[in-house]
């Protein structure tokens, strides 16, 4: 199981500075085959500096959740480190 890519990400409008919400399309690759899923996620910036992501798989995936989102929680803390999610 592979996180190919987040895409389609859009930030939700909230008033709290220091943690973002959005919603995205994950394209992951699930024994062999490429599965397209919608999720949401959040990025709270802790006091100490310190991120914290929840993520929420909006359909059913035939693999377990526990490996999925700490895939998916990999991938997006990368795009956070590499600036590419919107402000």
């Amino acid at each position: 199981m592979t996180v190919k890519q987040v895409k389609s990400i859009v930030r939700k409008d909230v008033p709290i500075y220091y943690k973002m919400f959005y919603n995205a399309v994950a394209e992951i690759e699930l024994l062999g085959r490429v599965v397209e899923t919608t999720i949401e996620f959040s990025l709270e910036t802790k006091p100490t500096g310190a991120k914290e992501i929840v993520v929420t798989v909006q359909d059913d995936i035939d693999y377990p959740l526990v490996p999925l989102k700490a895939a998916l929680k990999k991938a997006i803390l990368a795009l956070d480190r590499d600036a590419k999610l919107p402000l």
